[in-house]
């Protein structure tokens, strides 16, 4: 008897490139975010055609394009319910939502906040520039209080909306942080929300050389970045700094940073870092950390088991369709009042 062997295609990430020329401005952090997606895509092994990259409007949003792949450029703040229909329509297709402060946060903020809460599986990448690019400088909702923009000439009097807040106040069960020029850590980040099954928020720190250049300057600078970051790990403990001799503690209902070796600290003194706590308390204090007292958090911050809404409704559909007497068209029409004539 003959046999035949199945050959496993192993991608790269040459193979999630398309033909379209990158029209982003030289030096954008979007490229790095791009680059770093295509090596992932080709890494999880799932084929283009079963890809779908989902997308609103502003710069982030032309990602789309450059990926070969099934792609829906929708509209401003909408690709949140797009991507939920296509996901729930097709749920076997790997699904990713490109998205900026913008787009997402602003005209889309209700779409994201019921995703989120909804648990879609799907993956949102939130690229974060604290600007509308797209439209040329006027301050975001993720802009700090007291920028000043094209829309805000005396600097805008808004606090900003933190994605972090948004994502665990609506129940989200996964969110990462990655720094653009922090290539290696990014694609960890990626690849554990393309595994998490639900809704995956990945809040990209990126920069925009235009309008809102050195955003995120004070980590992305190589010589002190160790020092500024902390690169969070399942089950290890929370040790960053360029000498890897700084930790994190708790100091009552606070997060504290403090010296290996200093006034009697240990190694098992620093907290071990746990994305899998239900409770979101130490997360959303990972989370929320502010430079310079505090570094902040990249990696993955929370990463929960919760039944996907996708899951639910084929679950539900197969349920009732197990229980209905009703199994063709002939037989819903028999269901309905009929008149003799």
């Amino acid at each position: 008897m003959e046999t035949s062997e199945t050959t496993i295609k192993q991608y790269t990430a040459k193979d999630f490139k398309s033909d379209q020329y990158v029209r982003w401005c030289p030096g954008c952090g979007d490229y790095a975010v791009l680059n770093t997606l295509q090596k992932v895509m080709a890494e999880i092994g799932v084929p283009p055609h079963q890809t779908a990259i989902i997308s609103g409007i502003g710069c982030s949003s032309r990602l789309s394009y450059y990926m070969s792949s099934y792609g829906f450029h929708t509209i401003h703040g909408r690709g949140a319910a797009v991507a939920t229909g296509v996901k729930v329509a097709n749920p076997n297709l790997s699904v990713w939502q490109i998205t900026g402060d913008g787009d997402c946060l602003a005209i889309g903020g209700n779409h994201f906040i019921h995703s989120v809460r909804r648990n879609v599986d799907i993956n949102v990448l939130l690229f974060n520039n604290q600007i509308y690019g797209l439209t040329k400088g006027q301050y975001s909702p993720t802009s700090k209080k007291g920028f000043v923009t094209k829309s805000s000439p005396f600097g805008t009097v808004e606090r900003p909306f933190r994605p972090a807040e948004l994502t665990m106040g609506a129940r989200g069960t996964f969110f990462a942080r990655l720094l653009d020029v922090d290539l290696k850590n990014s694609q960890t980040a990626m690849l554990a929300a393309a595994r998490h099954k639900g809704t995956s928020i990945v809040e990209c720190l990126v920069n925009c050389v235009i309008f809102n250049d050195g955003a995120h300057s004070w980590l992305s600078e190589r010589e002190f970045r160790t020092d500024r970051l902390i690169m969070l790990e399942q089950g290890k403990p929370m040790i960053f700094g360029k000498d890897l001799n700084k930790g994190l503690v708790l100091d009552g209902f606070k997060l504290k940073v403090v010296t290996l070796g200093e006034n009697g600290v240990k190694e098992s003194d620093i907290l071990v870092h746990d994305a899998t706590c239900e409770d979101t308390t130490l997360h959303m204090m990972l989370a929320l950390m502010e430079g310079p007292e505090m570094p902040i958090a990249v990696g993955v911050i929370r990463d929960v088991e919760e039944e996907t809404y996708d899951g639910a409704m084929e679950r539900q559909m197969a349920e009732v369709q197990a229980k209905s007497k009703i199994k063709t068209f002939d037989d819903l029409i028999a269901t309905c009042e009929q008149w003799d004539m």
